[in-house]
């Protein structure tokens, strides 16, 4: 029989270090809670087991947002990146989206080094096998060793480990990714809880010798110059250090791979998990678009000390021999040595629906989950989960008022809401198109968004709020000028205009209309009219908010209607059994999710507008017979 003993008490214990683990471990001490994060291994704190990237549509802005609440994962793609682009550069600013390139070994380093310096945070390397439960509320953890810890608050962020399973082709053993341990039990006690489980799956591609590969036949993948940063305190430019090259499959890489489909895990039935529509291994591409021609290959470097490559889009469960095949078809890859396969992971993960707003379980008080183990896919979207999983279970120790980001405040609103509403039946990836306001909530403005919140919370030093209240004024300061300054046509003005290369003016008009010209600067504006000295990220977000005023109302408009939805606040405990004019689905799916507002109700799937209005009535109802 295992020895139990250990009984060192902390506010909050967080299950696993990856990208949720860390942000909800660093949020919970930052804040003052006596913090324990626990890891399977200490080398792999922060380790990126699929892409070295971070950021990209939509994950760019989640980045953004986790900085301007306080968090890490900006501030440590800046130290570590390798080279950063911006992508959707042709398109509207809405779904522009900043990506960085990160030297994995050095981005860990700098995450475990941050983690292991912490004040309140304690690090240790154990595998928890159980959640230790008294009555309705956690009271602790068990671990493989025999040790207990106990906590007010636990937050699971076990990411893929949860009885994962490695498949590469015939070859399948329990592990998680790169190699390491799974966490088995842990599955088994969150079963005993009465938890609902999911099956999903993932994939990576192929690693390849960067040696073996010949960059002449593929297109170069060039950093921006000057490159931008993620977090909103970085003040030191990364250089770009490298390049990523592009390259195709063709039609006799097709033919390999329809040629051995059926020793494809995926088709013969050895992967049961279900996996992510947005990012499909090439089998499943080649099953799914049959007619296309080719599909586009990014080679992407690991590290500036290493030769491993990433092949991004080809990630795959193939057996051996058929990688190594159909890989030396591309162009570029004709002696490619493969260091680390492809490999597909499948991995136990919680049903989103059992959480509430805050991250916290419904039926589990103090219990919080977050990152992968929610169903989702994703860096962005772990750390993003990470750092509200970690704020709220601080406020729940200090008995404070909890975080809940609305849609129209933030990609993570947008995010969790999606999660605890309409839950999700595949690894879940955050987009653009899933935000109804992202002119709203572009890049630029994250901090004007959610620094103040951040501040509330504990999470914003004295050096970020300063920097922030800076930029605030400046902005206030500027934006003030530039409506109540009002424009004459005159020959001196519009000789002023014409130097700085702008078209004349031909009515009046308050300075401020000039942004509606795509090309207009501030700073050639501040030159002309002796407008005030401001930051290039004030004057950026200046030219964009007056460039896009009008649809900015609009949205604004939109998301005040909405919030009159989402104040008109559901009673815990309600009784949906007692609504008889309600649809038998509807009544299910309410008493299940257990929606905390009108507005929640109504993004619940199976909840029709004539449910919506039931509900409403039956409120009004309650609320006209209290006395």
């Amino acid at each position: 029989m295992k020895k139990i003993f250990g009984t060192e008490i902390y506010d909050v214990i967080v299950i696993g270090a990856g990208h949720a683990g860390i942000e909800a471990a660093l949020a919970s001490a930052r804040i003052g809670c006596k913090t324990l994060l626990t890891t399977l291994s200490l080398e792999n704190i922060a380790m990126m087991p699929c892409n070295p990237s971070i950021g990209g549509p939509a994950k760019g802005h989640l980045v953004r947002e986790v900085d301007a609440l306080g968090g890490q994962m900006g501030l440590a793609a800046d130290q570590t990146c390798i080279q950063f682009r911006t992508l959707n550069v042709s398109k509207g600013l809405a779904v522009r989206a900043l990506r960085a390139q990160a030297d994995k070994k050095i981005y860990q380093a700098a995450m475990k080094e941050v983690v292991e310096n912490t004040d309140n945070l304690d690090v240790k390397q154990v595998l928890v096998e159980k959640i230790l439960v008294e009555g309705n509320r956690v009271g602790g953890v068990s671990t493989e060793t025999g040790e207990v810890f106990h906590a007010t608050a636990i937050i699971l962020a076990s990411g893929t480990y949860l009885n994962g399973r490695i498949i590469i082709g015939e070859t399948i053993y329990d592990g998680g990714p790169n190699g390491q341990r799974a966490a088995i039990k842990l599955s088994s006690s969150l079963i005993d809880l009465g938890i609902r489980l999911m099956r999903f799956k993932t994939g990576t591609p192929a690693r390849v010798d960067g040696r073996t590969l010949d960059f002449s036949k593929m297109q170069r993948q060039s950093g921006d110059e000057p490159p931008q940063c993620f977090s909103f305190m970085t003040t030191e430019r990364t250089r770009n250090a490298v390049d990523c090259w592009l390259t195709y499959t063709n039609e006799r890489t097709h033919e390999i791979l329809r040629r051995n489909l059926h020793r494809a895990p995926m088709a013969n039935g050895v992967i049961e998990g279900i996996g992510p529509r947005y990012c499909p291994s090439i089998e499943s591409k080649i099953i799914r678009f049959p007619d296309k021609e080719r599909h586009q290959l990014f080679l992407e470097p690991e590290g500036l000390r290493t030769q491993e490559y990433y092949v991004q889009g080809m990630s795959t469960s193939m057996p051996m021999d058929v990688q190594v095949e159909f890989l030396r078809t591309i162009p570029g890859l004709e002696r490619a040595k493969i260091m680390r396969p492809g490999y597909a992971i499948e991995y136990d993960c919680i049903d989103p629906l059992q959480l509430k707003s805050t991250l916290e379980f419904k039926t589990i008080g103090g219990l919080f989950s977050a990152g992968q183990s929610n169903g989702t896919s994703g860096y962005e979207e772990a750390a993003a989960q990470g750092i509200i999983a970690g704020i709220n279970a601080a406020m729940l120790v200090k008995n404070l008022e909890p975080l809940v980001l609305k849609r129209s405040e933030a990609y993570i609103g947008v995010l969790i809401d999606d999660l605890v509403t309409k839950g999700t039946a595949e690894p879940y990836r955050m987009m653009t198109a899933r935000a109804e306001y992202r002119l709203l909530l572009r890049q630029d403005n994250a901090d004007m968004r959610l620094t103040e919140h951040g501040r509330r919370v504990g999470l914003v030093d004295d050096d970020r709020w300063e920097k922030f209240r800076s930029k605030k004024e400046d902005i206030d300061r500027a934006t003030k000028l530039l409506l109540e300054k009002k424009l004459t046509p005159s020959v001196e003005i519009n000789e002023k205009l014409s130097a700085a290369g702008l078209d004349e003016i031909k009515s009046s008009m308050p300075l401020s209309e000039l942004f509606r010209r795509s090309e207009v600067r501030y700073e050639a504006l501040r030159k002309i009219f002796e407008l005030p000295s401001i930051s290039d990220e004030a004057a950026r977000q200046i030219e964009n908010n007056f460039f896009y005023e009008g649809y900015i109302k609009k949205q604004s408009e939109e998301a005040a209607k909405a919030e009159r939805l989402e104040e008109k606040m559901i009673p815990e405990g309600i009784d949906y059994d007692e609504m008889i004019n309600l649809r038998a689905e509807a009544r299910e799916k309410l008493s299940m999710i257990k929606p905390r507002s009108i507005g929640q109700a109504s993004r619940i799937s199976g909840v029709s507008p004539a449910d919506i209005s039931v509900l409403i009535v039956h409120l009004e109802r309650q609320r006209r017979s209290q006395p």
